[in-house]
């Protein structure tokens, strides 16, 4: 099968790759042709723009950081909607706001493209393993023609229902996923505040009730966020779209719309690049506790 992709980041790169070593002969292309540079060893071909991805298949996935990329390279300028052939199946693989998929939907269908939001989880980890679990909403048919060419990037393939579902899901399993975590920063910066040292609080609550809670602490404690997989800014951006999904639906998000501000803070101080864990840093800051975050704690 001829298979488009666009967007060869930090998930882009493994779930192209897979989907190369699944037998697909593969177009890709990147803001930066260097980010392409493994998939070319692989036997990918290289395409200066997403309108000659299109040009040339059956299928264009995209794996992009926010909504308006999104929208940039499906409908912008060289954008997907300018090469592809009607009938083109368009999954887009990022994490996106399903009010925005349901519209870029209905815009790509006035170019005879079927556009289906194919949120993937599972973190670069399952990425290079093909183990991420995947939701998709929109068009059935499309879905269960390209279900085998989905499953070269994970097992767990889910149909969702109405175009939009997919993205809804993927933000509802973030919502957990960052803010369960999150509550761990609190945790450490209390111990801290209060004379407790984090790491014996650790210990205690690694065999009592609190258990299978605290499994990051032990690298969050270690202070080193400066390789990110994540990077904060991004889940960041994930729970301020759960938070307007849910103020969408006419329901309050309490809880969501804190962890979102805790994380936007961190944004505001500059480390939005860095791995999720950094946003530990302004919360000791706002606690009177400071810590250097350009060195891990030794």
């Amino acid at each position: 099968m001829h298979v488009g992709f666009i967007g060869t980041g930090n998930m882009g790169t493994p779930m192209c790759a897979n989907i190369i070593k699944a037998g697909h002969q593969v177009v890709v292309n990147d803001l930066r042709e260097e980010a392409t540079e493994r998939l070319i060893e692989l036997g990918a071909e290289w395409a200066a723009t997403p309108a000659d991805v299109a040009r040339q298949s059956e299928v264009v996935m995209t794996s992009l950081p926010a909504p308006a990329d999104v929208e940039r390279v499906l409908s912008g300028a060289d954008g997907i909607l300018e090469g592809a052939a009607p009938g083109t199946a368009y999954f887009d693989l990022s994490t996106n706001f399903p009010a925005t998929v349901r519209r870029l939907v209905e815009i790509a269908a006035t170019r005879g493209v079927i556009m289906l939001d194919c949120a993937v989880s599972g973190g670069t980890a399952g990425a290079e393993a093909a183990t991420l679990a995947v939701m998709v909403g929109g068009d059935r048919a499309t879905f269960e023609r390209y279900e085998p060419l989905l499953k070269a990037i994970g097992p767990n393939v889910f149909y969702m229902g109405e175009a939009g579902n997919g993205a809804l899901v993927k933000l509802i399993n973030n919502l957990v996923s960052i803010g369960s975590g999150l509550l761990l920063h609190e945790a450490i910066v209390l111990a801290e505040k209060t004379g407790i040292d984090p790491q014996r609080a650790y210990e205690v609550m690694n065999v009592a009730s609190a258990s299978r809670y605290v499994q990051g602490m032990p690298h969050l404690l270690g202070r080193d966020f400066n390789s990110p997989t994540f990077a904060l800014g991004l889940a960041a951006k994930d729970l301020r779209l759960a938070v307007q999904a849910g103020h969408e639906a006419g329901m309050a998000m309490p809880i969501a719309s804190a962890a979102c501000e805790h994380l936007l803070r961190a944004v505001a101080h500059g480390l939005g690049g860095l791995e999720i864990g950094a946003a530990l840093f302004p919360a000791e800051a706002a606690a009177g506790i400071t810590h250097d975050p350009a060195a891990p704690a030794g």
